[in-house]
């Protein structure tokens, strides 16, 4: 099942309203940051994670005045990035956002791992979730699931993906799995270069989150055939979800969380957790965070923690299920 939150996104964000107060103290007592704090996005530049990093990292920046550059590191499914994040000085001035695809996914879908998901991480805050759009070109003949599935039993698919083992490459096999057919899997390193080649006729069709496809949907490039989430999203109420449209019980959503490297400080870990969440609920922030398709979570490192084991576990089994691996 999937990782159900204690607390309503609404209710979490007003109880962390204060805490950029609590979290300018904690730095003042103990001089943290002494030095610009690097945030690691393990995908190019553009993406949907690099939106969120860099959306947070400017909210964090106005209300501290501190300084976090953003270190855009692409490659294997998100694994080189996040495995520098690992093997950093603990001491909070390098961390990371993570999501789904390198804690969750990767370390079922990988023969071999080069970090530990569960051990070599102190989380921090989980910042948001969404939802996978497929899309495919707007002038293609899919506009349903169904036309999909008559299309790829006639003839392998080309199917983009945003690097092995993100949501948008499981989101995808898990599909082929479950409608019994073959979607040929083509990764790219980043969203940004996965949605060039499908505009260009390069591949058929692509699972990639809000951000990255939203304003190709807006400007008419795109279409969206289906969600994959639970409920239809509210951006786009007339697209249908997977479920619904002949799979039930399919739902594959993206989340996005801060990491540090094991061993960081207790306390640093703190400042940082008070001030992204009191950075995520700013009414500027929620906005725009809505209007990419997120729905914006907050919290403490503790629920994260949960998080990151609960996924670890039902991720694991959809990739075994699927029967997706990547040397």
């Amino acid at each position: 099942m999937p990782y159900r939150f204690p607390f309503s996104p609404v209710r979490r964000l007003l109880l962390c309203a204060a805490a950029l107060l609590c979290a300018g103290v904690a730095c003042a007592q103990g001089g943290y940051p002494s030095q610009p704090i690097k945030l690691i996005v393990p995908f190019p530049p553009a993406g949907g994670t690099d939106v969120v990093s860099r959306l947070m990292a400017d909210a964090v920046t106005q209300a501290t005045h501190w300084n976090i550059v953003i270190d855009n590191r692409p490659g294997a499914g998100g694994n080189i990035g996040i495995d520098a994040v690992a093997k950093a000085r603990p001491d909070g001035l390098t961390i990371g956002m993570a999501q789904t695809s390198n804690l969750a996914i990767n370390p079922a879908l990988y023969r071999k791992m080069p970090f530990d998901a569960l051990k070599d991480f102190a989380p921090v805050m989980l910042v948001g979730s969404q939802p996978v759009v497929l899309v495919v070109r707007a002038d293609s003949p899919i506009h349903t699931l169904a036309d999909l599935k008559a299309r790829a039993k006639a003839r392998p698919l080309n199917m983009a993906s945003a690097g092995n083992g993100t949501v948008s490459h499981l989101a995808g096999a898990m599909f082929a799995h479950e409608a019994g057919v073959e979607l040929t899997h083509v990764a790219y390193k980043g969203a940004g270069p996965a949605i060039t080649d499908l505009l260009a006729g390069q591949t058929d069709l692509y699972f990639g989150t809000p951000p990255s496809v939203l304003p190709m949907i807006k400007a008419g490039k795109l279409r969206a055939v289906a969600v994959t989430s639970a409920q239809r999203m509210p951006l786009l109420p007339a697209v249908p979800t997977v479920a619904e449209s002949g799979y039930p019980g399919y739902v594959a959503e993206d989340w996005k969380a801060l990491v540090a490297p094991a061993g960081t400080p207790a306390d640093v870990v703190q400042t940082l957790n008070k001030a992204f969440n009191a950075a995520l609920a700013r009414p500027a922030t929620l906005a725009r965070l809505r209007e990419e398709g997120t729905t914006p979570r907050g919290g403490t490192p503790a629920e994260l923690a949960d998080l990151m084991n609960s996924e670890h576990q039902r991720w694991g089994a959809a990739v075994k299920a699927s029967g997706a691996t990547v040397e």
